[in-house]
């Protein structure tokens, strides 16, 4: 069996096709999220950026979405130690913590679309903060599941 780029490299090393390439496009990072300011615990909503394409997790303004979204984080090499928000599902999280990709990661299966037909992306599970029912407050929103590992 041959090795393949994103298992002989360290995330440091990709170069920016690489990298692009690398993300499975669940949508999880462009969740909503709380912090407790205590705990620094990190909890999902189901409610979506604002820029986040319904259909296939893509960004739809994604060279300009740190403007568009002053909180947007862009994830780079150099801020890789501070991802522990990330889910464990995440593709850059599983290869710096040396769990391969699963099979349902396009680089593995060669299609993108299944992530979604697997059920290990967002979409058909969120809302996008301007379609909240009148009355819910963004706190009543955190859900468990983007925390999912998908494994298989």
């Amino acid at each position: 069996m041959s090795s393949v780029w994103w298992e002989e490299k360290r995330l440091s090393e990709l170069n920016e096709e690489e990298w692009e390439s690398l993300c499975d496009h669940c949508g999880k990072c462009c969740l909503l999220k709380l912090e407790d300011e205590d705990s620094g615990d990190v909890y999902y909503t189901d409610v979506a950026c604002k820029l986040m394409n319904a259909e296939d997790c893509s960004c739809t303004k994604y060279t300009q979405r740190e403007v568009l979204v002053p909180d947007c984080l862009k994830l780079t090499r150099d801020n890789l130690e501070e991802i522990a928000w990330m889910p464990l599902s995440c593709a850059y999280r599983r290869v710096m913590e040396g769990r391969g990709l699963p099979v349902w990661h396009h680089l593995v299966c060669g299609d993108k679309m299944e992530i979604h037909r697997s059920g290990f992306s967002v979409v058909g599970k969120f809302t996008y903060e301007d379609r909240l029912p009148d009355g819910d407050e963004i706190e009543e929103r955190i859900v468990e599941w983007p925390l999912l590992t998908g494994n298989n």
